[in-house]
């Protein structure tokens, strides 16, 4: 296409601008506010033509725009691009020519005042806008309408996109929904199901509460009762008491006559009294001879031990409830002191209520090796009892004096206690150390003596 000079309806001649400058005619229409895209469109279009225009034709502001890179004309320039083509129509109508000879068959519809249907409407705006054939403004209501309609069509795509992805979110959270709630639904079967199961135990607890409460009701009317005979025992004791006492008053006066007259019969009578101890002796060893009696070397609590020494153990002992008969050492050193005495100590019942922060084997070693200066000073028997279910392998052994048992499987050492305490022969002193009340009381009935394990703990604290 040949490059021609374009029409430019807005471009006056010389003599038109002055005669419009002296003469006050009508001043030209005001520049239309521009899309964006065309805006954007018609400084790329001329700073793309800048380099090509000779030197003295590029105005003074855009010179140096023009030696910018390709990449940053369009961009840094735009400002100044914009200004000169509204201000400079000469610089427009140069720009225009070689836009127009670039854009071919598009350039010359636009500037016969049709735009093709199939055309950019972005484009023809921006080659009317700087060509400004006849009708140029409507050209560029109608591209911005385009462009406007387009913007339209794209926010209203992103719209349908939006609302597409929110529906398939809205899917995708109602399929969700659908598991949470059939997940809360077999949850909430589960609840009832362990409600019902509570239910019901909250019955038989009530029904136990009923129970125990009636059995209660019963032995209070049964305390009250022992109470009565209590106390009539008691009246009765007392009048008793004071029976004797009468009889005592009447025994010593004549303990008073008898008195006298034993003092001159106390040497004939402890003549016979040591010819009836004498007696008795050589009684007893005529007994001894005649039953053939070798010392002994064992003890009854040794054949317990050997009843039980092999049996595995298994079960802890049961929680039983802590008591006291007493916990005075000085209790334990009159009871020990009695001839062949035989002490023993429930193990655990004592480390665990004396120095229960150590382990169990400290435990052991430290009581063991206290019992064993017991047996040392006192002479007496010494047996301490464990239960089986804590026993240890490879024990060190135990010190002279010392007997050390673990009761068997089945068994605890509460039981293993008692049978010792059965074992011994009736009159024999044995001291029980335990603050187990069910100990204390089942060895009290087979004539022992029970003493709380505080008792030990402050003999073996002083030693």
């Amino acid at each position: 296409m040949p490059l021609t000079e374009p029409y430019d309806d807005n471009l006056p001649q010389e003599e038109s601008v002055d005669a419009v400058h002296h003469t006050g005619g009508e001043a030209p229409e005001p520049e239309p506010t521009l899309p964006e895209p065309v805006r954007q469109r018609i400084v790329a279009l001329t700073a793309a033509m800048l380099p090509g225009l000779p030197a003295d034709e590029i105005p003074v502001p855009l010179r140096r725009v023009a030696k910018f890179a390709p990449n940053r004309r369009a961009r840094l320039g735009a400002p100044a691009i914009a200004a000169q083509l509204t201000a400079d129509p000469l610089f427009r109508q140069r720009i225009t020519a070689r836009v127009l000879a670039d854009a071919g068959d598009l350039g010359a519809a636009v500037v016969e005042g049709t735009a093709p249907a199939a055309a950019d409407p972005v484009e023809v705006a921006a080659l009317a806008y700087l060509a400004r054939p006849p009708g140029w403004r409507e050209l560029i209501e109608a591209s911005g309408a385009a462009v406007r309609a387009e913007a339209d069509k794209a926010l209203v795509d992103e719209l349908i996109r939006e609302a597409e992805q929110r529906a398939t979110r809205a899917e995708h959270d109602r399929a969700v929904a659908r598991v949470e709630a059939e997940k809360l639904r077999d949850e909430l079967a589960r609840v009832r199901e362990e409600l019902g199961q509570l239910r019901e135990e909250s019955r038989q607890l009530a029904r136990t509460l009923r129970e125990t409460q009636a059995r209660e009701r019963k032995a209070t009317e049964m305390l009250a009762t022992e109470r009565g005979r209590a106390a009539r025992a008691a009246a009765d004791a007392d009048a008793e008491l004071r029976r004797a006492r009468a009889r005592l008053a009447e025994a010593e006066a004549a303990a008073g006559v008898a008195r006298a007259s034993a003092k001159e019969a106390r040497s004939v009578d402890d003549a016979r009294l040591w010819l009836l101890l004498e007696t008795i002796g050589q009684a007893a060893v005529g007994l001894r001879r005649e039953l053939a009696l070798d010392p002994v070397d064992r003890l009854p609590a040794d054949f317990v031990a050997d009843a039980f020494a092999d049996a595995s153990a298994a079960t802890p002992a049961g929680a039983a409830a802590r008591a006291r008969d007493t916990d005075d050492p000085a209790r334990l050193d009159q009871l020990l002191a009695l001839p062949k005495a035989h002490l023993v100590v429930d193990g655990y019942n004592v480390t665990k209520r004396g120095f229960g922060e150590m382990s169990l084997e400290q435990q052991r070693k430290r009581l063991i090796s206290g019992l064993g200066g017991i047996a040392a000073q006192t002479g007496d028997e010494v047996t301490v009892v464990f239960d089986g279910a804590e026993r240890m392998h490879g024990l060190p052994p135990s010190p002279r004096g010392v007997r050390v048992l673990f009761s068997r499987k089945g068994e605890t050492a509460d039981e293993l206690i008692r049978r010792l305490v059965r074992a011994e022969p009736p009159g024999r002193p044995v001291v029980v150390v335990s603050s187990d009340r069910e100990v204390a009381d089942g060895v009290r009935r087979h004539g022992a003596y029970p003493l709380g394990a505080d008792s030990l703990l402050r003999r073996l604290a002083r030693s």
